[in-house]
């Protein structure tokens, strides 16, 4: 399996709407501290919005809901991995992320055959509070040699200008969220970002499809 080299995250649909018509073919619809009724809202107007631009949705957390209202992937957390139902996630045909920071949490994802595993904060981010210090580029490297063909994601304080560094270094897909969201220009920033690392993956010698 292949992820698009430019993941997308954002906490309502309401974004989705606003960027996805811009190229997107990848989001993520990370929702924190909501009521399940107002995540079930958004995901079904993510549905829709991604249909129409053969854009794959995955939801953050919420995996119940992505069961019942569908979607293309989940992404857990590791306390939300200890929780989820995966054989329930797998029966519904929907693909898993998960998110790691050490050399633990790689094991504990692995050990549920996910289909993309992701590594972060690459460098500092301002989003939330991270209990955890910028791992760095050159860690992806080493995420990769030992998940192989398992697609990497980088995650955190991730910029263009980082962006050739992040897939030298190993990942496969880099994420974003206040490079774009909290950009003057969204929709401008959303097309760098896409024409930047398209143009990186299918340069030789970089990301191969």
């Amino acid at each position: 399996m292949t992820l698009d080299p430019f993941y997308l995250i954002v906490d309502t649909a309401d974004w989705i709407e606003r960027l996805v018509p811009c190229g997107v073919k990848l989001v993520q619809l990370r929702m924190k501290n909501v009521e399940p009724s107002t995540v079930r809202a958004h995901v079904r107007r993510a549905r829709q919005i991604c249909a129409r631009h053969d854009c794959q949705l995955i939801i953050n957390d919420f995996w119940q809901t992505a069961i019942e209202e569908g979607g293309d992937f989940i992404h857990l957390g590791q306390e939300d991995l200890a929780a989820a139902d995966i054989h329930a996630i797998r029966t519904a045909n929907l693909r898993i992320g998960i998110s790691t920071h050490n050399e633990a949490e790689l094991e504990t994802a692995l050990a549920v055959s996910p289909d993309y595993v992701a590594l972060g904060p690459i460098y500092p981010t301002t989003l939330k509070q991270m209990n955890w210090q910028p791992q760095g580029p050159e860690k992806l490297g080493r995420w990769k040699a030992r998940i192989g063909n398992l697609p990497l994601v980088a995650i955190g304080g991730l910029r263009v200008d980082r962006l050739e560094g992040v897939f030298a270094s190993g990942a496969d897909s880099a994420a974003v969220v206040s490079d774009i969201t909290r950009h003057r220009d969204p929709e401008g920033q959303t097309r760098r970002w896409i024409e930047q690392t398209s143009a990186i993956r299918h340069r030789p010698g970089q990301v191969p499809d």
